[in-house]
């Protein structure tokens, strides 16, 4: 998996427990190593979890290592990120994106709260 540097890895095993129970809402990101976009998205990543520690957890799950839960979410292609908040899925978005787009992407997830 490509590891995206303070972000915490998510299996099928641990996802309920770290992300469904969570206190706080969590990104998670669908990721896989032959995925050229999840390369990318890595210091992304990275970025937003030190920008948003204490607001948002950050956590990536391997599709390939831990396709159930993938499955359950219906995640088709990566990387996929998906927004948990008190264990339901509340956004999913497709694709690479710069730091500065996707944090105005997740201001929405902090104003319903």
């Amino acid at each position: 998996m490509i590891h995206a540097e303070g972000v915490a890895e998510v299996t099928d095993a641990t996802f309920d427990t770290e992300v469904l129970a969570a206190d706080l809402p969590v990104l998670v990101e669908f990721t896989a190593d032959w995925c050229g976009p999840c390369r990318q998205l890595a210091p992304v990543l990275s970025a937003v979890a030190t920008e948003l520690a204490g607001r948002m957890e950050v956590v990536q799950l391997d599709i390939d290592t831990s396709p159930g839960i993938a499955s359950r979410y219906a995640v088709l292609s990566a990387p996929t990120l998906m927004v948990f908040r008190s264990g339901e899925p509340v956004k999913s978005m497709v694709g690479a994106r710069p730091k500065r787009k996707l944090l105005q992407e997740l201001e929405d997830v902090f104003e319903t709260v």
